[in-house]
């Protein structure tokens, strides 16, 4: 677009001449409107059984006719799912958003009526997410506090490098965990000290060392004078150290084994000494149960030292917890958490978790993601 100069100077009213033309770049948003189709669907009998046939189109999301025949379609229902279950817009706010950036009236029963229209089409794929975490080689579960209907239940994320799965529970056990990753789950399972998660017996665990170190600095600053949690403190970040220096070529696999052998001397050692403090004590009894999960990952470096994965799952629900305080019915959690795990997940494999929902929506009867079910 050319911006010529104006024929007088604006402040003096002189001549001006042309010294040279430079480019400004201004990026913007066009007007959006709703764009309405309709389809002239074509209703029949069966001539040998009798029922009802009607024709379907596939841009159609429904089958519904009469009173029901107006409806939003897959990129609005996509969208929805993403202002409140990425970004942790409430149904009011999303409800005006539509209103005023793009001429859709929806109340927010519309949208409530959206996300459970998107759950219900996404349940399949919920289904196999849960299955590829369960047969995965390494998870890492975490759990907050959620509310439905008033009440104190609790969110789950279980989460693997390509794969997040939410579950919404009324309790924090080891039943609760078991209900996604089966009671003779026999992966890795990379977790917090919540006591729980050792009932799998069958699993190889590894406790998160960042929880660990935090602790021990807590313990030095209010206790500057014992020395006990520092030398625990070192212990635990030179193992980090050493798995870093191996990930780096810097050291053998055997020298990381010989490494991690004189660590566990000097852990067992500052263990069965941890000075007259409570605070240490403490520390001592839960490290001395949690020991045999402390350095799994210098055996195998597929293994995480933390549960960074499953901590970093957890975020968005915690935004969203911040906006809705939880769910008001177990109709709520439940698409909650389906819709949650479809849109993390595809957000966790590069993908557009709005084609993966438009693509649901669309699809005649539920089915499973074949973005999603394949593995990236």
């Amino acid at each position: 677009m050319d911006v010529p100069l104006p024929r007088a100077c604006p402040h003096c009213g002189g001549g001006v001449t042309e010294t040279r033309v430079a480019s400004q770049i201004q990026e913007d948003l066009p007007v959006v409107r709703p764009h309405v189709r309709r389809f002239d669907v074509h209703v029949g009998c069966c001539r040998q059984c009798g029922r009802r046939v009607q024709g379907r189109h596939p841009l159609q999301t429904t089958d519904a006719l009469g009173a029901a025949r107006t409806h939003l379609g897959p990129q609005a229902v996509a969208l929805i799912v993403l202002l409140n279950k990425q970004l942790g817009l409430s149904h009011g706010k999303i409800s005006a958003l539509l209103r005023d950036g793009f001429g859709l009236h929806v109340r927010p029963s519309g949208v409530t009526h959206a996300l459970h229209r998107a759950a219900r089409q996404a349940g399949p794929t919920y289904d196999a997410l849960r299955e590829q975490v369960r047969g995965s080689p390494v998870v890492s579960p975490d759990e907050t506090s959620w509310k439905v209907a008033g009440e104190l239940w609790w969110l789950w994320a279980f989460a693997t490098a390509t794969t997040v799965v939410y579950a919404i529970q009324p309790g924090r056990g080891f039943d609760d965990a078991a209900a996604v990753l089966g009671t003779e789950f026999d992966g890795v399972l990379v977790r917090d000290g919540w006591a729980p998660y050792r009932h799998f017996t069958h699993a190889v665990h590894q406790t998160c060392l960042a929880h660990l170190i935090r602790r021990c600095r807590e313990i030095a600053e209010a206790h500057p004078r014992a020395p006990w949690p520092q030398h625990v403190k070192a212990v635990l970040q030179q193992a980090l150290e050493i798995r870093d220096r191996a990930a780096a070529g810097e050291i053998s696999a055997h020298g990381a084994a010989v490494a991690r052998g004189h660590l566990v001397t000097r852990l067992l050692d500052l263990l069965e000494a941890p000075g007259g403090l409570a605070d240490c004590h403490r520390l001592a009894a839960h490290l001395t149960i949690e020991f045999p999960a402390l350095f799994a990952f210098l055996s195998e470096p597929t293994v995480d030292a933390t549960n960074w994965r499953a901590e970093q799952a957890l975020r968005p629900a915690v935004v969203n917890r911040k906006v809705s305080g939880g769910n008001r019915s177990s109709r709520g959690a439940a698409t909650q958490q389906v819709l949650s795990s479809v849109v993390q997940t595809a957000h966790l494999r590069d993908l557009d978790a709005r084609e993966v929902l438009v693509e649901l929506l669309r699809a005649p009867h539920p089915i499973v993601s074949p973005a999603l079910v394949t593995l990236h």
